[in-house]
């Protein structure tokens, strides 16, 4: 799950990483609201949360600019404003959830999980370039072929669509699949063999991508 946190307090910003990224969240973080407006727009992030008072760009300025570009990601609004006024204009700008500081980090780990959750059951169709991907039916099509994978394909593919054409580290993949299980080096690379024979096998362009030493990618370039 790949969060942005857009917050000045660097403090905050060190004590959040090292909670989240130990419960296996991957984190970007910007200091003001200009630079994470970018990277909101330039990344695809499960979900953003976004301080109110920032530099540069007030977050709610950002949350409007985000929406206007027709940005569907999840925001979660992180502010010591808990009058009802401010709350009501976070929502009314785009918000989908807030919450007030000081807060209990595991608090906005689980609303952080739960607004991941909310999307990705909105999502019912992944597509990269040629390839279309129904969560719903499971139907799995390139062009006009059809394609049958097994469970564990099926989870590797889920998640590099979801990243697409971001690069997805071996680990996680791993854990898509055996959880904290690790299973024998070999395994993964087994998946990822079956799954580019019947992904990319006599089509081009080629989908799959090896990254040596880091990690697959999902693309169409």
């Amino acid at each position: 799950m790949r969060v942005l946190l857009v917050e000045d307090n660097q403090s905050l910003v060190a004590n959040v990483f090292a909670y989240l990224e130990g419960a296996g969240l991957s984190l970007d973080a910007a200091p003001d609201g200009v630079s994470g407006l970018q990277l909101a727009q330039d990344n695809d992030y499960d979900v953003v949360v976004l301080d109110w008072m920032l530099p540069r760009m007030e977050g709610v300025e950002v949350l409007r600019r985000l929406r206007a570009s027709h940005t569907d990601v999840p925001v979660l609004m992180l502010t010591a404003r808990d009058e009802l006024d401010s709350k009501l204009e976070g929502f009314r700008s785009g918000a989908d959830d807030y919450l007030s500081k000081p807060f209990a980090i595991a608090e906005l780990e689980a609303r952080i999980r739960a607004l991941a959750l909310r999307r990705r059951g909105r999502t019912r169709v992944l597509r990269v370039g040629p390839l279309r991907y129904d969560l719903a039916t499971q139907e799995i099509v390139r062009g006009e072929r059809a394609l049958q994978l097994h469970t564990g394909c099926r989870a590797i593919l889920e998640v590099l669509m979801r990243e697409s054409p971001n690069i997805v580290a071996k680990e996680r993949l791993e854990a898509a699949i055996w959880g904290d299980r690790r299973p024998d080096r070999d395994l993964l690379r087994t998946h990822i063999y079956e799954l580019r024979r019947r992904l990319d096998a006599h089509a081009e362009p080629k989908l799959l991508h090896t990254v040596k030493n880091v990690g697959y990618r999902l693309a169409d370039t």
